[in-house]
């Protein structure tokens, strides 16, 4: 008895270990499979983004190496001394801190605007959707169309500023120019982040703001403690997002001062326009697109991990 009750467990058992041994090539090659339709999905975007992205991005590193003008007929290998002769160069430590001042005011108070307004629009009982399109149509506008309100509105003595003081000229005072395009730059972009908050206050639990209410939690502690904290990750992807909006500067710059008043209102994206365009220095416009790619890349970066650890994802 005990010997047959041996036999029997001992064909179960090396029958369940065949099954399951022929169940293996079953399920690696459905992972196999899985695998390769996952990468057949993603191969097309790779594709756009190695032919878009980074291969323009090592081609102008490397371009950035060479010295390359209409004055050379070939180009000539230079090392660092691009990089050397650029910190040299006065218009360009010129843009670069108007670009720095522009992002450090821009960034902050589109994001604090755009939270402002997606708190108010959010808590409207009447009229929401007429408030929204108020916050949101200057977003809707064309860039060249938004430049040339804004150009009319600067016009001395015609203009909606011309009227409160004929004498001033906002656009051509080299004190007043950066003010007034950062003036522009909120007013055009803090609606497009108004609906990336309205969105995440839409998908934050009642159940939360309603137990805090119960414990006794006014609006600026329900703001500070629950609301704020939930939102970390739009604020995120919202400050990486105005960042890099804030160094894209090239319509507004054109239409309105073309960098003046003596290089006033010039910024870095601008002046890689002028000087690849209109001056032809290939060498020299390689290397401040090397310097703006890695000083973005340098600082999304490091905002990311160092926020990403704080962040609440739900």
């Amino acid at each position: 008895m005990k010997s047959s009750l041996r036999l029997n467990f001992a064909e179960g058992f090396c029958g369940k270990r065949e099954v399951a041994m022929n169940h293996k090539p079953l399920k690696l090659k459905k992972k196999a499979v899985a695998t390769l339709t996952a990468w057949a999905l993603v191969l097309p975007s790779f594709i756009f983004l190695c032919v878009f992205t980074l291969y323009p991005i090592a081609q102008t590193l490397f371009g950035s190496l060479f010295s390359e003008s209409l004055s050379q007929i070939h180009a000539a290998f230079a090392g660092v001394q691009n990089y050397i002769n650029l910190f040299q160069d006065e218009v360009f430590l010129r843009a670069f801190w108007n670009n720095l001042i522009v992002a450090l005011i821009t960034v902050p108070v589109d994001i604090i605007l755009a939270t402002a307004m997606a708190v108010f629009t959010n808590t409207v009982k009447h009229g929401k959707w007429l408030v929204r399109l108020a916050f949101f149509y200057p977003v809707i506008l064309p860039m060249i169309a938004a430049a040339n309100i804004w150009l009319f509105i600067y016009t001395p003595q015609y203009g909606l500023v011309g009227m409160l003081n004929s004498s001033w000229n906002l656009l051509g005072t080299p004190s007043t120019v950066l003010p007034a395009i950062i003036v522009m730059l909120v007013w055009k972009q803090s609606g497009y982040f108004m609906i990336f908050y309205l969105s995440g206050l839409q998908n934050i639990s009642k159940e939360v703001y309603e137990a805090a209410k119960m414990d006794g939690a006014g609006s600026f502690r329900i703001f500070r403690s629950i609301t704020w904290p939930l939102l970390r990750p739009i604020t995120l992807f919202s400050f990486i997002i105005a960042l890099t909006d804030s160094y894209k500067m090239v319509d507004y710059l054109y239409l309105m001062t073309d960098g003046g008043p003596n290089n006033s209102s010039n910024m870095l994206l601008y002046y890689i326009y002028q000087t690849g365009f209109n001056f032809w220095d290939i060498g020299k416009a390689s290397t401040i697109t090397s310097i703006l790619v890695v000083l973005l890349l340098l600082i999304s970066t490091v905002s990311f991990f160092r926020q990403d650890k704080r962040i609440v994802y739900s």
